[in-house]
């Protein structure tokens, strides 16, 4: 999608015409995310650039792509050379899947990945940050983010006007 999206948007005017009203999707988000530079030349600034590197739009498009079919390998891999009980009806002794234990080791793996994620690239231990930017988008630049600690104590503990007070009967 992220080059499909590559291959329609015009970056000729970032300000007016930015790539959220041409209908973009996923280029939004990986920009939020602190990509600002394409290996066409343009970066979401409006400056040019003559050397994104890897981290740029097409490159980690590229990069998930690459790593999906890693994943894909290791699966099969698994599939293959791996004993164990998840493939092998306990009943029968015969190969199958206990689909419930691998979605929940699938469901704890990509929880780590997306926690490791947050907690390196979007903070700045490890990684650039992300894009942050005035209420209106109209400027910004990538930077570190501090984690809000406790932030659901200080929604839940303020006034929400009807709903606070006694419940009416």
């Amino acid at each position: 999608m992220a080059l499909y999206e590559l291959a329609v948007f015009d970056p000729s005017d970032p300000v007016l015409d930015p790539m959220w009203r041409q209908g973009m999707f996923v280029i939004p988000f990986m920009t939020r995310l602190g990509i600002t530079n394409s290996w066409g030349g343009w970066s979401i600034t409006g400056g040019t650039v003559t050397n994104p590197g890897i981290w740029s739009y097409e490159g980690v498009a590229g990069a998930h792509i690459v790593f999906s079919g890693l994943c894909f390998l290791a699966a099969i891999w698994h599939w293959v050379y791996w004993d164990l009980e998840i493939f092998c009806d306990e009943r029968t002794g015969k190969p199958s899947l206990d689909l419930p234990k691998i979605f929940g080791i699938h469901l704890f793996l990509s929880g780590v990945a997306c926690f490791g994620f947050g907690a390196f690239h979007v903070t700045g231990l490890y990684g650039p940050g992300i894009w942050v930017s005035d209420p209106y988008g109209l400027t910004g630049k990538v930077q570190p983010v501090n984690p809000a600690r406790n932030s659901l104590s200080s929604y839940c503990s303020r006034n929400i006007g009807h709903i606070s007070g006694p419940i009416p009967s």
